[in-house]
């Protein structure tokens, strides 16, 4: 009878997988032994491994080539990372070495540029597109860097509040775009997203407030829809939508040349995860192409946004677990050294699923179980992964203690969870690490930072002596 935990997992799944497999009976993480990281840097530990950007940047670029080829798109194609999905320097920097330019969301994000282009990290020929609802300090910052030679800031035009804000902030012409505002799928809460501007209004909107003014040259439409880039239905037809729009545009506008078709790639979040991205890629190119066709006009250049993809599949967060309580016959609970609702808010706030693996004790049998955060919240627990439902993990015993690791966990949980900030029940961040390899591809280590002290928290509470 094979009741290991091994056993469960090779029954369930194709194991090992492309990032995941046991070297001496415990788990790597893109070959990187998770155990040595726990017994050298003690756990809780946030890893982020940063060649997984750019190796994710460059696979998106290729399946946009390929497609391209395939379809003899004449346009070219523009990557986009999303900088609300990780803030940190060494993302920004992992993916502008790989030829990503920036999407940003808010005045401080422009900020970052400036202190990226001062470094010289990047160059004010980025191309840099500003969406986000936008306020005076953010359009303040964009018309003095478009003054300063930014040659590629482009304002995505959520309102038409926001031209007579960037008329008035403006001392030389600027390309913008106009972001659409799709309409939700049908279980939403509500018919169409907050965001942009309706479908019906565009070339209105253009021909109004656009076309009449000598310092706005119209060169984008932007495309999101909040479910993410998926086979179905529901965004087939709001890309068709877009398309018939960005055609009429067209005809009226002869400066547009560029769609941004945003983001939405999904990040594995099991071992059972499917998903076609390059068939997505090359539907996508097939379905512009053919519109324009239709219509007679150039095919636009492509822009994307993505930043989960980008981001997500570097991280990983793991714990210790330091006690298991059985509250009844059935239910055994698995206590971890830190908290779902700080570390992982995702999972606690829209019941988001990371892979869940142990790093250690594969051999063992395996049991189910609950796990839950050290604080004193009834919400603070994680309940479900890719095994029907459940949490199974080989048994527990406190003599040879259990770790476990929550996989493709980087982007959002710091910025949502308050990054160096006042956690939950003054539960202290962790210990955050960065790994790198080098040119002969040996790994490199170096502590970001270190776990959140006492004295850190009772400063920002007002308790400096």
């Amino acid at each position: 009878m094979k009741i290991k935990y091994i056993d469960l997992v090779e029954q369930t799944f194709d194991w090992p997988q492309e990032e995941f497999h046991l070297e001496n009976k415990q788990l790597t993480f893109h070959d990187v032994p998770m155990m040595d990281l726990v017994e050298k840097y003690g756990s809780p530990l946030r890893v982020s491994y940063l060649p997984k950007i750019g190796e994710n940047i460059h696979r998106a670029r290729k399946w946009f080539a390929d497609a391209q080829k395939k379809h003899n798109y004449d346009g070219d194609y523009h990557y986009c990372y999303v900088t609300k999905s990780s803030h940190f320097r060494f993302v920004l920097e992992e993916a502008i070495k790989n030829g990503a330019h920036i999407e940003t969301s808010s005045a401080f994000d422009l900020d970052i540029v400036r202190s990226l282009e001062k470094d010289g990290v990047m160059n004010k020929q980025h191309r840099i597109l500003c969406n986000g609802f936008k306020r005076e300090g953010y359009v303040e910052r964009i018309a003095s860097m478009a003054a300063e030679g930014f040659e590629n800031v482009l304002p995505v035009i959520d309102n038409e509040f926001e031209l007579d804000l960037i008329e008035k902030n403006l001392t030389t012409k600027i390309d913008v775009g106009i972001r659409i505002a799709s309409e939700e799928e049908p279980k939403f809460e509500f018919y169409t997203s907050r965001l942009g501007i309706g479908y019906r209004d565009i070339v209105d909107c253009y021909e109004r407030r656009i076309k009449p003014n000598p310092n706005f040259n119209l060169k984008m439409l932007h495309f999101f829809v909040n479910t993410g880039i998926n086979d179905n239905a529901y965004y087939w037809n709001e890309l068709n939508k877009c398309m018939r729009v960005y055609c009429d545009l067209k005809k009226v506008c002869p400066e547009l040349d560029s769609l941004n078709i945003g983001g939405g790639f999904p990040v594995k979040n099991s071992l059972a995860f499917s998903y076609d991205y390059e068939y997505m890629v090359d539907a996508i190119i097939e379905q512009i192409k053919a519109s324009c066709d239709e219509q007679g006009i150039p095919v636009p250049h492509i822009y994307t946004e993505f930043g989960s993809f980008t981001v997500g599949e570097s991280g990983a967060t793991l714990f210790k677990v330091v006690h298991q309580k059985k509250q009844n016959d059935k239910e055994r609970w698995n206590l971890i050294d830190s908290s779902f609702m700080t570390t992982l808010p995702d999972s606690w706030s829209i019941n988001k699923r990371f892979i869940m693996l142990p790093l250690n004790n594969w051999d063992d049998d395996y049991e189910r179980v609950f796990l839950g955060g050290l604080t004193c919240d009834s919400d603070d627990y994680y309940n479900s992964e890719q095994h029907i439902n459940a949490i199974y993990l080989p048994q527990y015993d406190k003599e040879d203690p259990l770790y476990i690791g929550f996989f493709n966990t980087g982007a959002y949980q710091d910025s949502l969870g308050g990054f160096g900030g006042i956690h939950h029940c003054l539960l202290p961040g962790p210990r955050h690490i960065l790994i790198d390899r080098n040119e002969k591809g040996e790994l490199e280590i170096e502590i970001f930072t270190e776990e959140q002290k006492s004295e850190d928290m009772l400063d920002l509470l007002g308790y400096k002596k």
